[in-house]
């Protein structure tokens, strides 16, 4: 009898202590009760993802940006490569190369500096660092470059690097020449198709089936001959 009564107790104290929980999650959740914000508490700014590929972008025109650059920005940009660069004349190196007189420099022109295989292998296919090697190589050094040593990841704002390069050319490089605006880069003109190469700067707009001569090259043009009028048909003259 006394068993069957301890059991008892036993079973009505679970019973209880589940009534007691059961009892108090439901209070807390009137109590505390919350409903999800109407407007979001702040905003992360990050770039929709293109499914595919990226979205073609446009190159810089540099003949129309370089005059208008913030030099002083472009100083400022520069604090984030100066742990591993100066750009001083007769500065010694660092873990980077000195970047005195880069822009429209050869690639590799620090004499003595241990650059990278990879750094090497460019050089024999892309020899100066012209305005968009350079500011292909700022943007993602590890994707323009695959296999350099540089551990940067990059600047991803445009005008960021455009006052970062037009100040890198006060230093050493202010003879590279400024190309004559290009109206093919301008804001309004087609980006490039996927696959497609952008016209090298300072080239000259060139026809669909054209190609755009390359940076140190002669912008050289051929002309299509004219179809010869029919023989019925005689050109107008002054046509």
């Amino acid at each position: 009898m006394s068993g069957d009564l301890k059991w008892n107790k036993i079973f009505g104290a679970a019973l209880g202590t589940a009534f007691v929980i059961l009892v108090v999650q439901q209070a807390s959740g009137l109590i505390y009760h919350s409903e999800p914000p109407e407007k979001m508490g702040y905003f992360v700014d990050a770039p929709d993802e293109v499914a595919g590929a990226e979205q073609a972008e446009l190159p810089p025109d540099w003949g129309t940006v370089l005059p208008t650059a913030d030099l002083a920005a472009g100083e400022a940009a520069f604090a984030r490569c100066q742990a591993c660069h100066n750009a001083t004349q007769g500065g010694a190196d660092g873990i980077g190369p000195n970047l005195y007189g880069v822009v429209g420099g050869p690639v590799m022109h620090r004499a003595g500096f241990a650059y990278s295989d990879a750094m090497a292998k460019h050089k024999a296919e892309v020899p100066t660092w012209g305005y968009d090697q350079l500011n292909s190589f700022i943007t993602a050094p590890a994707r323009y470059v695959p296999g350099t040593k540089m551990s940067f990841a990059g600047i991803r704002d445009t005008q960021t690097r455009i006052n970062l390069i037009a100040w890198l050319r006060s230093q050493g490089s202010s003879g590279f020449a400024i190309p004559a605006p290009d109206p093919a880069r301008q804001p309004g003109a087609a980006a490039p198709a996927e696959g497609e190469a952008a016209p090298a700067e300072g080239a000259p707009a060139t026809e669909a089936t054209g190609e755009a001569p390359a940076v140190g090259e002669p912008a050289t043009t051929q002309a299509t001959p004219a179809a010869p009028p029919a023989a019925t048909s005689p050109a107008p003259p002054n046509s």
